[in-house]
């Protein structure tokens, strides 16, 4: 079954999701739309009617060059100390909602929003994820992320770019 993904809008029933992780649910159930207001994330919404039942976050960071591997330091200027790149905060999907694979379509929607946005409009050489725990980062490994010794994550726009075009 397949499920729409929308910006998070207030009337959408945030109340139930339930994940299984409090910190990722009293996100969605109590800051999101603070976030939204304050323009400090994007939250998007998949929906099964008007029930939130999975989302993520992007928003725009940076990271000191430092962190990332030697290959990919080779190939930014040396006059950039710190690397524009996106920050995909959060992604959970409530429990009554896994086993369908909606965690990777949110992954791959978030990789396609920031991929076109990078090209299009704001400058992003990765997409970097701060996984919560040991499962979150054993789901970003499948799918190459590179763990940094930050404990962060990340993978290149150039890596993105191969699944979209």
């Amino acid at each position: 079954m397949s499920y729409p993904i929308f910006p998070l809008k207030s009337e959408f029933n945030k109340k139930d999701f339930n994940c299984g992780k409090d910190m990722l649910d009293n996100y969605i159930q109590k800051k999101a739309g603070q976030d939204l207001k304050r323009r400090l994330s994007a939250v998007f919404a998949m929906v099964d009617d008007s029930r939130v039942i999975a989302y993520y976050t992007l928003s725009s960071t940076s990271i000191s060059r430092d962190l990332v591997p030697e290959e990919t330091q080779k190939k930014m200027p040396p006059s950039y100390h710190d690397l524009p790149a996106t920050l995909l905060g959060r992604l959970a999907v409530d429990q009554n909602y896994k086993g369908q694979r909606l965690g990777e379509y949110l992954l791959m929607d978030a990789l396609k929003k920031a991929f076109d946005t990078s090209e299009k409009h704001i400058g992003s050489m990765a997409l970097i994820v701060d996984p919560l725990d040991d499962d979150a980062e054993a789901f970003y490994a499948k799918y190459d992320f590179i763990k940094l010794d930050s404990g962060k994550m990340f993978l290149t726009m150039q890596n993105i770019a191969a699944l979209f075009k």
